[in-house]
């Protein structure tokens, strides 16, 4: 607990920063299933500090990176297994997390900064930023496809592969369609694996559910609103979190064919809206508020489940004009 950068802030601010694994099955679903909260050095090393927190007395300073490596080595331990291990730029500029999962056959595409060096070519070094000017010239060399399926539709962007003098490390670049911005993904596919474009732009769009997780975790369960000051109980918050959070997902996966009657999406921008939009299947938040009103009876009866249908069938309806109004727009290149 300290004053410093806080991403879910925008800001600098007094919060706790924790890493956390997001557990993600592509078209089923995703929750939160490791944790280990990042601990300033100077807490630890502060003997007064680190009492009035209830530091244990073993605990060394551990970066976020090497924190990642622990969660993973705990998920491995208990018979997880990942397609690709996928993460911003502060875990993709690890040396160490990329050599622990390399070291243990682990496929993954990681943000990287601009600044990053890779190497093209034997005794060539460039940083992404160079490489995109000098080997994507060509708008040959990008490609427009969809990161996977959002609420509103496809997210498309246009890719770009970069090959590296190692057969097994790759350079993907995401540009998006309208502003032109560049994101660089630095991936690794073992020995033995299927290394395909498409498998790697499906692992990059496969980062975002971890933002869900979070957005699912304060706005519902309260990842965000801890007021504990010691270590082990900041901990016990967190994992109760997680815990309530994956029973929810859970059972919304499990849900989800039976519940999701939408309407077919539009196939032309002039497409006349349907009668009934039909509903979206059961999320998360929805599951949270049928398992409350079970363990209440403030409300008639048939309150919970009117509300539940009108707000499924609310967001169906947007989420079908969302589409016919993507449908309205090109998907051409940014020069």
């Amino acid at each position: 607990m300290k004053r410093q950068y806080m991403g879910c802030a925008g800001r600098v601010a007094n919060g706790i920063n924790t890493v956390h694994l997001s557990y993600v099955r592509g078209r089923t679903g995703h929750a939160l299933a490791g944790a280990r909260q990042w601990i300033p050095q100077e807490h630890i090393t502060d003997p007064v500090t680190s009492l009035v927190m209830g530091l244990p007395l073993d605990l060394e300073f551990r970066t976020k990176g090497q924190l990642a490596i622990d969660i993973c080595v705990d998920a491995y331990a208990d018979g997880l297994r990942f397609d690709f291990i996928c993460g911003d730029e502060v875990y993709g500029s690890c040396t160490q997390l990329r050599e622990f999962l390399e070291d243990n056959s682990q496929a993954y595409v990681l943000r990287v900064a601009s600044s990053f060096t890779l190497t093209p070519a034997a005794g060539t070094k460039l940083t992404c930023a160079q490489a995109v000017k000098q080997l994507t010239k060509n708008k040959r060399r990008w490609e427009v496809r969809s990161a996977g399926k959002g609420s509103k539709g496809e997210r498309w962007y246009a890719w770009a592969w970069i090959a590296t003098a190692s057969p097994r490390h790759h350079l993907l670049i995401r540009r998006h369609l309208k502003t032109g911005e560049l994101a660089f993904h630095y991936c690794y596919v073992p020995e033995g694996r299927l290394l395909t474009k498409t498998r790697l732009i499906r692992a990059a769009g496969l980062r975002w559910p971890i933002e869900e997780d979070f957005e699912f975790g304060k706005d519902c369960f309260g990842l965000d609103e801890c007021q504990a000051r010691l270590y082990t109980a900041i901990l016990r918050h967190i994992v109760l979190v997680m815990a309530t959070l994956a029973i929810c997902a859970i059972t919304a996966a499990q849900l989800k064919d039976q519940t999701d009657t939408q309407a077919p999406p539009p196939v032309n921008p002039n497409q006349a809206p349907p009668n009934d939009p039909g509903l979206i299947p059961l999320t998360v938040p929805e599951i949270k508020r049928l398992l409350a009103a079970a363990l209440q009876r403030a409300y008639p009866p048939g309150h919970a489940a009117h509300w539940l249908n009108w707000r499924r069938r609310h967001q169906a309806r947007s989420r079908w004009f969302h589409q016919r109004t993507r449908l309205n727009r090109g998907n051409a290149l940014v020069s």
